[in-house]
């Protein structure tokens, strides 16, 4: 029957070509993603899925099901579709959307005679505010399987992992004055700043390699004569494991204490974006899509790519087994978050990558609809690893 699903892809081929060339040349923002979610919903409807919009409270996020009203596994593949400001789809979310609506639309040709349903999860904003991190919250995928996604890339890789993330800004609070008649009188709020930034440095050489911190000053003050009064950070906290990351988290909020004391500023911490969890490869499914992708493309799949990044697929894939793999178009070269990485997707290269991409995933689906056994091997994984 995979046979049929080639057949199916084909027949929504250029439909699915020209979705991801209108998000290209319309790019919308994480939670703006109006236009976006309405082309690709509208596709989903034209294929019988019932359509539930404006979930966990993201008004551009969407659940798309097929049921087939037979016993047997539900298979999820999420779609993002935001783009990047200034760059457009430089991560290629146009494909990422196309590419899980396709191949969701495909499968569902053949529930009809292996059981099973196919739900699509419209996921906003993975490049800032991730939407899958209250669908993992808030039991969106409680009654699903098994979860996918599919990355474009230079080149094609096994899914791998990802860092769990912090994003923290710390707000200090001081008293202004003026700073050459009367300094004695201020609290400079930017002081304090100055020297988070020198006891996150000093903390580098006491955390495994793997960590991150990155950060900005977004707010220093107004005028050099004026003791600022108020200054502002934001970092980036980013560790291999939930559990590490927690422990590196708190040493850096202690030095954020302790650098407002050395000052008299006051202190706030906050998140200013939701946290990440980091990527668990479930690896039964990682190696039926990687056989998959084999089949059906003819370029290499290599091993899982060394990633320092976050991503919100890696909440998903605490709470159900899941993969993040990636779809090569074609140039080793490219560097994703540009003009060219997003004009690549437009091309020859960028429309086999989706063709491709979308198949796998549909044949990745039917394999864990069809197989028993295989589908056990995957959750008794999952169950271990968690």
């Amino acid at each position: 029957m995979k046979q049929q699903l080639i057949e199916e892809i084909g027949k929504i081929k250029q439909q699915l070509l020209n979705i991801s060339d209108s998000l290209y040349e319309n790019p919308e923002l994480g939670d703006q993603e109006y236009q976006s979610m309405q082309k690709l919903v509208a596709f989903l409807k034209e294929h019988q899925f019932e359509i539930e919009t404006n979930i966990v409270g993201r008004a551009t996020a969407f659940k798309a099901e097929f049921n087939s009203g037979k016993p047997g596994p539900k298979i999820a593949y999420l779609a993002e579709y935001d783009a990047l400001p200034g760059v457009g789809h430089g991560c290629g979310h146009n494909l990422i959307g196309t590419m899980s609506t396709g191949a969701a639309v495909a499968l569902s040709k053949l529930l009809h005679v292996v059981g099973g349903s196919v739900i699509v999860l419209g996921t906003p904003a993975e490049e800032t505010n991730g939407a899958k991190v209250p669908m993992s919250e808030q039991g969106i995928f409680d009654d699903i399987d098994v979860a996918m996604i599919v990355h474009p890339g230079g080149t094609s890789h096994e899914s791998g992992e990802s860092l769990a993330m912090d994003a923290i800004q710390f707000s200090y609070f001081g008293k202004p004055s003026h700073a050459a008649a009367s300094p004695e009188q201020g609290i400079n709020a930017l002081d304090s700043v100055i020297q988070l930034f020198n006891g996150i440095n000093a903390l580098r050489q006491h955390v495994t390699s793997d960590v991150r911190i990155h950060g900005i000053i977004s707010e220093g003050g107004q005028a050099a004569n004026v003791v600022p009064d108020k200054a502002t950070a934001q970092f980036y906290v980013r560790a291999k494991s939930r559990d590490y990351l927690n422990e590196v988290v708190e040493k850096v909020k202690h030095i954020a204490e302790g650098a407002a004391s050395m000052t008299g500023a006051l202190l706030e911490i906050t998140n200013y974006e939701l946290s990440y969890d980091n990527m668990i490869t479930n690896q039964v499914l990682s190696d039926v899509y990687t056989k998959n992708l084999k089949e059906t493309s003819n370029q290499a799949v290599l091993p899982p790519k060394a990633t320092y990044g976050s991503i919100d697929m890696g909440n998903v894939s605490q709470v159900v087994p899941a993969i993040h793999p990636y779809i090569g178009m074609n140039e080793a070269t490219l560097v994703p978050h540009t003009k060219e990485f997003a004009d690549t997707t437009i091309t020859e290269e960028g429309h086999q990558a989706l063709h491709d991409g979308a198949l796998s995933l549909a044949k990745t689906g039917y394999d864990v609809l069809t197989d028993s056994k295989l589908f056990k091997a995957i959750q008794d994984e999952f169950k271990k690893t968690k």
